[in-house]
């Protein structure tokens, strides 16, 4: 049997029941692969549900102001993403009349979206038949034809997207996509794959030679940077200080206590300078770890209280006293709620206990922790990446053996 049978056959029997396979609307597959890069598949559900639940289409979430897109993500980490998706919403309805276009290069116009992206919008929603290639297929594709290059070198990228394109079935482009995904990410896992369960096992060129283990092969990534911040924690009868991060940066447009990246005197003389005083031998309330993609940020909280005007502080817009009974309604990382914590103010107990990873767009190509877990991630497309277009693929010696073999598996 085909390998394209095999895999549907498979996944019509196993298919997960996630709300957004429940429909065909282009623009809630499109919030719901946007949720879905780099972040588990159980932690976008109920991003998703009440996402679109307030913004049920394209031209709600075209009109609606950044603040209340940004404070709907609040929590769901890598927030570039909700401004990209409000913009590209707005695009939509000034390009495309309001509706979503079929067509991959026309839908890699839209900010935010990138080969994958389109490719997953494209297939599912329209039935086009347009490859894709995330972190999860890209393993499983790795390990099918025994690919020794590592998968996330630009030259190899662009060879598995060849070799994904040749597989497609054109009756079937959304499900195949979608089982090509669910097989990667949930049997052919990256530290324990369960090839026993794997419907297309017989194929498997690294479980024939005794390496679907040692298979796929990364780049080695460097350890990632300790940054030592400080934040001040300011309450003033019922209210809390906080800044509102400018547009361009980590955190962007969110709400936070306002931090500064130093200790002691330092922090203390950035602080003051704002109108934030911290006591010269002030001790340290509470600390708090918060692991990014490419860094990790190692925060002391101190006690702090207002003393004059509040002036400006280094990467904020502004500086205001917040009521606390206000603090659900604005946009907060999940680390500005940690810190809030430490003070005992109150926390949004939906938006408790997420991981909060960095702003891929800021910070290059980032590997989920846990790829196995993911949903569908972005980081194989060299578009958005910034990587440079490599060279002919038939000048590296990858993509011809690569579409060789998989018109053999697929016959």
């Amino acid at each position: 049997m085909p390998l394209a049978s095999l895999l549907l056959t498979w996944f019509a029997r196993v298919r997960r029941d996630l709300p957004w396979r429940r429909t065909r609307d282009p623009y809630a597959i499109w919030v719901s692969e946007i949720m879905l890069q780099q972040t588990r598949v159980e932690t976008v559900i109920p991003y998703y549900e009440r996402f679109v639940g307030r913004f049920p289409d394209v031209a709600s979430l075209a009109a609606a102001p950044l603040e209340d897109v940004l404070s709907m993500w609040s929590g769901l980490g890598y927030y570039r993403r909700a401004r990209h998706l409000a913009l590209g919403a707005r695009e939509v309805v000034v390009r495309h009349g309001g509706q979503l276009p079929s067509e991959p290069a026309a839908l890699q116009g839209l900010s935010g979206v990138g080969r994958y992206t389109a490719g997953a919008i494209a297939s599912i929603a329209f039935g086009v038949c347009a490859p894709l290639v995330d972190g999860n297929v890209a393993r499983l594709l790795a390990r099918l034809y025994a690919i020794e290059e590592p998968i996330d070198a630009p030259r190899t990228v662009k060879a598995l997207y060849e070799l994904a394109g040749s597989l497609v079935p054109p009756e079937a482009p959304g499900d195949f996509n979608q089982a090509l995904m669910e097989l990667g990410a949930t049997v052919c896992t990256p530290q324990a794959p369960r090839c026993a369960l794997c419907p297309v096992s017989a194929a498997c060129a690294a479980l024939a030679a005794g390496r679907a283990r040692e298979l796929p092969i990364t780049t080695k990534k460097k350890p990632s940077p300790r940054i030592q911040l400080t934040v001040a924690l300011v309450q003033d009868r019922g209210r809390v200080l906080l800044g509102k991060r400018s547009a361009d940066g980590l955190f962007a447009d969110m709400f936070e206590p306002p931090l500064v990246q130093a200790r002691g005197a330092k922090a203390r003389a950035a602080f003051a300078a704002a109108g934030i005083a911290i006591k010269a031998r002030a001790k340290v309330v509470g600390q708090c770890v918060h692991v990014l993609t490419h860094r990790v940020l190692d925060v002391n909280a101190v006690v702090a209280e207002q003393r004059g005007r509040l002036g400006s502080l280094s990467g904020y817009v502004e500086l205001r006293f917040v009521d606390r009974a206000s603090l659900s309604d604005l946009p907060m990382s999940t680390l500005a709620r940690n810190l809030l914590a430490l003070r005992g103010e109150p926390l949004d107990p939906a938006q408790q206990g997420i991981a909060e990873p960095l702003d891929p767009a800021q910070q290059g190509i980032a590997e989920p922790l846990d790829p196995a877990q993911q949903g569908i991630a972005e980081p194989l497309d060299p578009a958005q990446q910034g990587i440079a277009e490599p060279l002919d693929p038939a000048q590296q010696g990858i993509a011809e053996p690569l579409a060789v073999r998989a018109k053999k598996a697929a016959r």
